[in-house]
């Protein structure tokens, strides 16, 4: 069965002043599609996005010290590893790799075979702040 938008065109939402309504629905955690050119879009709540994919992309983070007193952070199946002096700096030193790579995958990467399915982990990083993301290196994921 195919999906049935609640809307059939973006021109339906804006003329019909439906955004108000679509946006409100939003707010109260409903999703609305709406279809344009015959491709169906969503709207929804960020947070709840966030929230979810907190949830459902696992970190793999393994941290260790090694014997020059350095902390390195990495993100297991993934081309993440950063150091700092304690967990904190390689923690937030892996927060701007993590920053840098979203920027790069909405540029070009997202575009490559070897990153295509790094999507739910973008939408992450994007809707997060830098805390968010340090708490969900450390206590998210399945």
């Amino acid at each position: 069965m195919p999906l049935v938008p609640d809307y059939g065109t973006f021109t339906e939402v804006r003329t019909h002043l439906h955004l108000k309504e679509v946006l409100d629905a939003s707010a109260r955690g409903q999703t609305v599609t709406m279809q344009r050119g015959g491709l169906v879009s969503v709207v929804m709540s960020a947070e709840l996005l966030r929230t979810h994919l907190f949830r459902v992309v696992s970190p793999r983070l393994r941290v260790s010290r090694d014997d020059s007193d350095r902390t390195t952070a990495l993100m297991e199946g993934r081309p993440f590893v950063s150091e700092g002096i304690d967990a904190d700096g390689a923690l937030a030193d892996l927060v701007l790799s993590l920053r840098e790579y979203a920027n790069d995958w909405e540029d070009r990467l997202g575009f490559a075979s070897n990153h295509s399915g790094n999507w739910g982990l973008i939408q992450l990083i994007t809707l997060s702040t830098d805390e968010q993301l340090v708490e969900w290196l450390e206590r998210g994921g399945e």
